[in-house]
C-alpha cells in the first residue's frame, strides 16, 4: 500500500529526487537532506506504514538486516568510529514524518551531534510496577 500524501513513499516509489545509496524491491536508502552527521542515511520500506507499531513483523526484519549491511558498509566507505540506529515512533518519540524510517547515523569522535538523553535511575517501584504488567 502506500499513501499518495507521503512524501517518504514519493521517495522511496523514486518519484522525487533522492542520493539514493541502495534500493532494492522492498527498500530504498538515501543520504538524509538534514543530516545530524555526514553521511547519515535513512531506510524507507517502499510500502506506507506509519510506524514501528503498523509494521509487518517480516518487513521490519528486513529493515534490521539492511540497517545491518549498510551500517558496515557505510563505516568502510566513511571512516566513521560508530553508528547509531534509530527509529522514531510518534511525535513525543521524535517522529516528524509518519511513515517507517530508520535513521543510520554516522558518529565520529567528538562530533558534537548532541544525539543522546539524560539518563534517571531505575527504582524497585518503577521496576516492579513494569515487571508486575508485563506479566
Amino acid at each position: 500500500m502506500k499513501d499518495n500524501n507521503c512524501i517518504f513513499c514519493k521517495i522511496a516509489a523514486g518519484e522525487i529526487p533522492s542520493a539514493t545509496l541502495y534500493e532494492d524491491d522492498d527498500f530504498r536508502v538515501i543520504l538524509d537532506q538534514g543530516p545530524a552527521t555526514k553521511g547519515h542515511a535513512l531506510i524507507l520500506p517502499k510500502e506506507h506504514y506509519r510506524n514501528l507499531y503498523d509494521i509487518d513483523e517480516e518487513t521490519a526484519a528486513k529493515a534490521f538486516l539492511l540497517a545491518k549491511k549498510m551500517v558496515k558498509k557505510m563505516t568502510d566507505v566513511l571512516g566513521c568510529d560508530g553508528y547509531n540506529v534509530v527509529q522514531n515512533n510518534e511525535e513525543a518519540a521524535g517522529q516528524t514524518v509518519f511513515h517507517f524510517h530508520m535513521h543510520l547515523i554516522p558518529r565520529y569522535k567528538d562530533d558534537n551531534s548532541g544525539f543522546g538523553w539524560n539518563t534517571g535511575e531505575l527504582t524497585d517501584e518503577v521496576k516492579n510496577e513494569i515487571l508486575e504488567k508485563i506479566k
